[in-house]
């Protein structure tokens, strides 16, 4: 099983986190402080109410499988004054090190960064601290000139992709990708597992005729598509947005297919999809927003973490691509 990550500056456990670092790294720079109440007041402001202390800042936990608390933390400072945001407080409490922890912190404080648009991340450390800089170094971080110029610092800095670029698809743009990306992306998911109306094996044909219907709902008005184009211009992840026909439902949409390719997940595309459709639900009138989604599926975070709300879970609802039954939870969102 995998470690949970979450986002909270508010976590209860997080001031004795922190409280643990900054007396650690006091030792280590020969200070001594045995208590939290003896560290300096800017470092003792951190341990004693982090949520005012990072207020501005993302805030990380992570928190091993049938563990009540976390067992680390790592902040993300958000940019300031044109400056890349930095990664700071990288902490695992010894007992729970050498288990992927601190790696799997990094990664979503990088991933977390890159979908922010950020060009770069950066972070300092202790020269000393041969284990965490051999950490920062095999995530791609190289040392560069120093910012801060106290002894022994090393400054690093990590170059950042360019996030993929969302659109808005035409008609005619969806008949163009319908055969080979939009094609692609569908199969993918049914490849992967995923509930999205088909079962296993997706031939491509048989989606790129999907797509090309929904190319003429596009046209007649009844479905809005956006795609995320990579660098090289392929299509990396897609959403479409369902408008109802009803008199009476002219008020709601329904979010449906939203696919990230394997190759792309995990770096914020399908919220950065799913906030594009969200935002043009409400800038056209829409005031509500309804989408289901197999039950315990990873997509559920997703949406919980987007500010849905779940309204209920229906047994059996739809199979997998395997053809078993799963069951499906109901998720609704006001926008307008």
């Amino acid at each position: 099983m995998t470690v949970r990550i979450e986002e909270n500056r508010s976590h209860p456990h997080l001031p004795h986190l922190l409280g643990a670092y900054h007396l650690v790294n006091q030792a280590e720079k020969g200070v001594t402080v045995t208590t939290v109440a003896e560290l300096p007041a800017v470092y003792r402001g951190e341990a004693e109410d982090p949520a005012a202390a990072f207020a501005a800042d993302t805030v990380l936990l992570v928190t091993a499988p049938g563990d009540d608390a976390p067992s680390g933390c790592v902040v993300l400072k958000a940019p300031r004054d044109g400056r890349p945001p930095e990664i700071k407080r990288l902490w695992v409490a010894p007992e729970a090190r050498r288990k992927g922890h601190a790696k799997a912190l990094m990664a979503e404080a990088l991933r977390r960064a890159a979908a922010s648009g950020a060009p770069a991340v950066r972070l300092t450390v202790w020269g000393w601290r041969e284990e965490p800089l051999a950490l920062y170094r095999s995530l791609g971080f190289a040392t560069v000139e120093s910012w801060d110029e106290r002894p022994d610092l090393v400054c690093l800095e990590k170059p950042l992709p360019a996030p993929d670029a969302i659109e808005r698809l035409t008609p005619d743009a969806v008949r163009t990708h319908a055969p080979a990306g939009l094609a692609a992306l569908l199969v993918d998911a049914v490849d992967g597992g995923a509930s999205v109306g088909f079962l296993a094996p997706l031939e491509t044909t048989d989606a790129a005729s999907w797509w090309s219907g929904v190319a003429e709902e596009a046209a007649a008005g009844v479905r809005d598509v956006w795609a995320a184009h990579a660098p090289d211009g392929s299509l990396t992840g897609v959403v479409t947005l369902v408008r109802t026909g009803t008199a009476n439902g002219r008020h709601r949409g329904e979010i449906a297919r939203l696919l990230v390719h394997s190759s792309a997940r995990g770096g914020g595309l399908g919220r950065r999809l799913l906030a594009a459709a969200e935002a043009h639900a409400a800038a056209t009138g829409l005031r509500l927003l309804v989408l289901d989604t197999r039950t315990d599926s990873p997509a559920e975070r997703l949406y919980r973490g987007a500010g849905w709300t779940a309204a209920g879970t229906i047994p059996d609802f739809a199979a997998d691509p395997a053809g078993t039954l799963r069951p499906t939870t109901l998720y609704y969102k006001h926008v307008g």
